[in-house]
C-alpha cells in the first residue's frame, strides 16, 4: 500500500471548504477531463501515486445536461466503485447529487466506456471496500479524517 500524504493542519482543513479551493477543483477537473477525452484515456488517466482515473458522466439534476467528472475508481469485474470524497470537503460533490437524482451513469476508463447504474454501498459493502480503496489510494483515510460527513462509496453495476 502506498503511504498517504502528510495530513493537513487544522487551518488547511478549514481552507478545504473555501470558494478558492472549490474553484481550483472545478478547473483542474475540467482540464483533466479534456486531456483524458482528447487522448481517449492515454493522458490524464492517473492521479497521485499512480491511482487510475476514469471519467464519470452523470445527468445534471437541474440542467438535464451531461456532466463529466474525473474520478479515481476501483474496478472489480464489470463493477466500478467510486468514492464521493471531494478531498475531505464538508459537502458531497455535485456529481454525487446528480447520480442520486438519476442513477444511470456512464463511466469511461482507458479500456472502454460502460453504461452503469449507481447506488450507495450498503454498510457491509463499505466495510468490504474501504480497505481496498485505502490500498488503492491511501489519502482516502486522510480525507475521512477531514470531515464529519459519512463519505459515500458508490457501487456502479452494469445497466
Amino acid at each position: 500500500m502506498a503511504e498517504p500524504s502528510r495530513p493537513l493542519s487544522g487551518k488547511q482543513i478549514e481552507s478545504l471548504n473555501s470558494a478558492k479551493v472549490g474553484t481550483a477543483i472545478k478547473w483542474m477537473s475540467k482540464a483533466q477531463t479534456w486531456l483524458f477525452k482528447k487522448s481517449n484515456g492515454k493522458l490524464g488517466n492517473k492521479f497521485l501515486r499512480g491511482a487510475e482515473v476514469g471519467i464519470l458522466t452523470t445527468t445534471g439534476r437541474k440542467s438535464g445536461e451531461p456532466r463529466d467528472s474525473p474520478l479515481l475508481f476501483l474496478q472489480e469485474g464489470r463493477r466500478i466503485v467510486l468514492v464521493a470524497s471531494q478531498g475531505g470537503r464538508a459537502t458531497n460533490p455535485m456529481w454525487y447529487l446528480n447520480l442520486k437524482a438519476d442513477p444511470k451513469i456512464r463511466f469511461q476508463t482507458k479500456a472502454g466506456v460502460f453504461d452503469l447504474i449507481a447506488r450507495d454501498a450498503t454498510d457491509a459493502e463499505r466495510d468490504e471496500y474501504w480497505p481496498k480503496l485505502d490500498a488503492m489510494y491511501a489519502d482516502f483515510a486522510n480525507y475521512r479524517s477531514y470531515t464529519d460527513r459519512k463519505i459515500p462509496i458508490v457501487i456502479c453495476d452494469p445497466a
